[in-house]
């Protein structure tokens, strides 16, 4: 029985809005979740440190293989928040080959912030890179929740513990 076990996710589907697009989306690029980090520094202390500060601007970016009127008539519009779903297919492998595979999915709420009129070259398929602003965050994987950011609500959760449980109840939020 090998010990090594390695995951792979090599494919996956994009939901707008709950619409199945299959086949329409060349590439996701999810958000990175970036920690803000504040700098403490005092006279005594042999070095400085950095402490979480809050969770920087998330964005989405997709990328088209084609132009999609109803997608860019989602995309154009600044004012209405859009529901992204990516849905993958785990696999994991070890020494005899396939053992297992689970559904890892990405739901994601923001604004689109930027929508192209395309990148047309000749004898070749246009290209439509949409980038998006995201406001909510969530991964489950197996049936598992990895982790819940939602900004204008508040919330910050690593699988299912309030981050931020007692600084609301300090601050009465």
């Amino acid at each position: 029985m090998s010990k090594i076990e390695i995951n792979k996710l090599t494919n996956a589907n994009v939901y707008m809005n709950g619409i199945n697009l299959l086949g329409r989306a060349e590439e996701v690029q999810l958000p990175q979740i970036k920690h803000k980090m504040a700098e403490h520094k005092a006279l005594g202390m042999v070095g400085s440190a950095e402490f979480f500060a809050g969770i920087d601007k998330m964005e989405c970016k997709i990328k088209w293989n084609a132009l999609y009127p109803s997608v860019m008539a989602i995309c154009s519009n600044p004012f209405l928040a859009t529901m992204i779903q990516v849905r993958a297919n785990l696999e994991t492998y070890n020494g005899t080959g396939r053992i297992k595979e689970v559904p890892a999915t990405a739901f994601l709420i923001g604004t689109f912030k930027e929508f192209p009129l395309g990148n047309i070259k000749p004898q070749e398929n246009a290209e439509y890179e949409t980038t998006m602003a995201v406001t909510y965050a969530k991964l489950i994987v197996d049936g598992v929740e990895i982790f819940e950011i939602d900004v204008l609500e508040n919330i910050y959760k690593v699988g299912m513990v309030d981050m931020l449980a007692t600084f609301k109840k300090n601050t009465g939020a």
